[in-house]
């Protein structure tokens, strides 16, 4: 039964975040959309991978612009996972699943990435399976002006309108927003102007239950089995 939901880095609690092998088991669970971080290796390639440094998820360290594609790839990311390309993990979820893309852009930390995500977007025929966010609004703004069609949404911590009107000059349809902060009416309003609303990154079953209540929230979560088992209850109940 597919679960409505993204799967926050993949499956992290029992398997490596942001590798093949999460994202697989994900998949399994039903989960229908995946969230996953990309950086840029030192040769310009797109990898997965949430920190700038390989230090907390690898058997490595330094930082992921300081190492080639293939001088990446021989590290261990856990249960012998290697660290995915882009292109590995959206040829994966192609058909599959709805991949949201964070760019874990910071200024200028990696000049070139948002038109080298949307290429290899575009070489794996995933222009409508992917939304691409970030923390960092100039680099969503940088992808709007390189692809004027491409899904686009931003992560955020309070719940303040005023990123309505800022969503509208982007053409953007996705906001991220922090559980805690989010409001009625904030939902309300995200509703109103079809801005589908993204709620982070809530782990407590018993916060995962009080969320469900709303069914237009997509949950990005850590405990892929917790929500599977609230999500699967509500429909039960709605039946």
């Amino acid at each position: 039964m597919e679960v409505r939901g993204l799967a926050h880095r993949g499956y992290p609690l029992k398997y490596p975040e942001n590798t093949m092998l999460g994202f697989r088991k994900a998949l399994e669970l039903g989960f229908s959309h995946l969230e996953l971080d990309v950086q840029l290796t030192k040769d310009g390639v797109p990898v997965v991978i949430h920190d700038p440094t390989v230090n907390r998820t690898t058997n490595g360290t330094g930082a992921i612009n300081a190492f080639t594609l293939e001088e990446i790839r021989k590290l261990d990311a856990g249960q012998g996972e290697v660290i995915p390309t882009l292109e590995e993990a959206l040829r994966f979820a192609k058909d599959r699943m709805i991949v949201d893309i964070e760019l874990k852009q910071m200024g200028d930390a990696y000049p070139g990435l948002e038109q080298k995500v949307i290429d290899v977007i575009k070489d794996t025929g995933m222009e409508k399976q992917v939304f691409l966010t970030s923390f960092d609004h100039y680099s969503i703004e940088r992808a709007r002006s390189l692809d004027p069609d491409i899904e686009l949404g931003l992560v955020i911590y309070g719940a303040t309108p005023s990123v309505f009107p800022y969503l509208e000059q982007l053409g953007a349809r996705y906001v991220s927003v922090k559980y805690v902060y989010v409001t009625p009416s904030f939902m309300e309003e995200a509703r109103k102007r079809g801005i589908q609303l993204i709620v982070w990154t809530p782990d407590d079953e018993t916060v995962l239950a009080s969320l469900a209540q709303y069914p237009e929230l997509l949950i990005v979560t850590n405990n892929l089995e917790g929500w599977a088992k609230v999500y699967n209850e509500k429909i039960a109940r709605n039946a």
